[in-house]
């Protein structure tokens, strides 16, 4: 739980993400590369402004034409007034007509000469053609435009037919209308009065390069957005499968290995892959192995348990069941020695248990501080010889100059040193000398308990290490050790980032040496 704990703060900035979390990876990866193509497909209704201010300018240059056209028909004879119309309606492209003081039309260029321009009629148009018109009224309809009325020559050749006309005449200056061809294009009236005699001027011109111009500009950009959607959905498709893909499939085996389907699932390593999914892939893989060779140590070490209890508590119930039934007091005394020795050994038992399973949570929650281990050894030995716990053995420490200064919790290294004094006492003979050195070795520092006992075969120099693994003297009492003070000894030497091993002695005599190898303080 307490490991838990301390990694809660920094799965919060995940929760920041607020409702985002709760939409697929795959999701926000199309949105994201997404926005600003759809931000960038924007600039189509900025074409409509732009539309806009052409035509503005249009209207002005449509006024000053036909300002400028109708005093130069003011005054002018008849055939110059229609040679006039002509000339102006070819190299302007436009369509002219006057209308007299009544009204009525007495002039066009298109009747005195050819048309200088046609109007489109939709037909036969093509896709291109289709789209670009389509993608006009869309962009209309969502900017709001104002609707525009439909251009189409009156019935009646009369002033009165054309509503800038009429205008023209009564306020006696010049109007502007703007219509829509049938094909889309701005057609763009003028109506000016010409002269003083009530006559008028209207121009009309088919301002197609104006649609043209606009229609391009959109359809390049709407091609292009929509080139680059494509191939932005493509490519985020294909990102998020990279991403995924691996993912999806260390889900499933990690969900495989949270039901315990399959002892043998096997977490995919991704090793092609040198990106953070393959180092996720790698670590989850390893914390996997790490957790199942965890759940076999517990197992392990809950039947190893389970089988050491068995037996004292196995004696201690016969001796139970059995005192009733025995009259001599000798016995009985016997049996009630048995008892207690199995109840100690018991208690013995669960002590050295509980001290093994605390060892990695402990370790990870003390606070490590520097610790001299020559000193730290005197004072242990000095303990010992004031408790008398070294039987009829010297121990001998042999220590360097320089004081020995490793980084740990003093209570836990103290309790490795008196289990490696402990098992050298155990096994020396009587007025043996035990050897403890403390050396300097590089950027470690090197404790060896050596005694003069028996020594450890090469061959079982690990097993020592293993739980509840015990061979003691044969002059000593069953049940007096419990078989894991070296197996504690080696978990915390490993939490200090250390090392317990067993070897011969250096000098070539016999007996054991177990090597304590410790980091130096910095």
């Amino acid at each position: 739980m307490a490991e838990a704990s301390r990694t809660l703060p920094e799965s919060r900035p995940l929760d920041r993400l607020g409702w985002s979390a709760r939409i697929s990876l795959t999701s926000r990866i199309l949105v994201v590369n997404i926005l600003p193509l759809a931000l960038l497909g924007g600039g189509i209704f900025y074409l409509d402004s732009y539309r806009t201010q052409l035509l503005n300018e249009r209207y002005k240059l449509a006024r000053i034409e036909a300002q400028i056209t109708a005093e130069a028909l003011a005054g002018a004879t008849r055939q110059r007034q229609e040679a006039l119309l002509v000339q102006i309606g070819k190299e302007q492209r436009m369509r002219l007509r006057m209308f007299d003081a009544e009204g009525r039309l007495w002039a066009d260029s298109f009747a005195l000469d050819e048309p200088s321009f046609q109007l489109d009629v939709p037909g036969d148009e093509t896709f291109g053609e289709n789209f670009a018109r389509a993608l006009d009224r869309g962009v209309d309809t969502i900017v709001g435009a104002d609707p525009i009325p439909d251009y189409f020559e009156p019935e009646e050749s009369s002033a009165d037919a054309w509503p800038e006309l009429r205008r023209a005449r009564e306020q006696r200056i010049s109007q502007i209308q703007l219509r829509d061809a049938p094909d889309g294009s701005p057609v763009i009236n003028a109506a000016a009065p010409v002269g003083l005699n009530g006559a008028t001027l209207l121009t009309t011109r088919n301002a197609v390069d104006i649609t043209m111009a606009v229609r391009e500009a959109r359809t390049t950009l709407v091609t292009a957005v929509f080139v680059a959607l494509i191939a932005s959905i493509l490519l985020s498709l294909f990102l998020a499968r990279t991403i995924i893909a691996p993912l999806r499939l260390l889900s499933s085996a990690a969900q495989k290995v949270r039901q315990g389907r399959d002892r043998d699932v096997e977490v995919p390593r991704l090793p092609e892959r040198r990106d953070e999914i393959g180092v996720l892939a790698r670590t989850v893989s390893d914390m996997t192995g790490a957790l199942r060779h965890r759940i076999d140590a517990v197992e392990n070490f809950a039947a190893d348990v389970a089988h050491e209890i068995k037996n004292p508590l196995a004696s201690l119930r016969s001796a139970i069941e059995s005192l009733p039934r025995v009259e001599d007091p000798q016995l009985r005394a016997k049996l009630i020695e048995i008892a207690t020795h199995d109840v100690r050994r018991i208690d013995r038992l669960v002590t050295e248990i509980s001290d093994a399973s605390r060892i990695d949570a402990e370790m990870s929650r003390a606070k490590r501080e520097r610790i001299d281990l020559t000193a730290l050894v005197k004072a242990i030995v000095g303990s010992r010889e004031d408790r008398a716990e070294n039987a009829d053995v010297r121990i001998e420490l042999l220590a360097g100059r320089q004081p020995a200064v490793v980084s740990g919790v003093a209570p836990r290294l103290e309790r490795v040193i008196e289990n490696l004094l402990d098992n050298a006492v155990s096994f020396s003979p009587p007025d043996a000398a035990i050897e403890v050195a403390i050396l300097q070795r590089g950027s470690n520092v090197v404790l060896t308990v050596c005694d003069a006992g028996p020594g450890i075969p090469e061959d079982a120099r690990e097993k020592v290490f293993e739980r509840f693994h015990s061979v003691r003297p044969d002059a000593e009492d069953f049940g007096n050790h419990s078989g894991l003070g070296l197996a504690i000894g080696r978990a915390i030497a490993e939490a200090h980032d250390g090392s317990l091993t067993a070897e011969a002695r250096p000098d070539g005599k016999q007996g054991a040496c177990l090597r304590l190898e410790l980091p130096a303080a910095q």
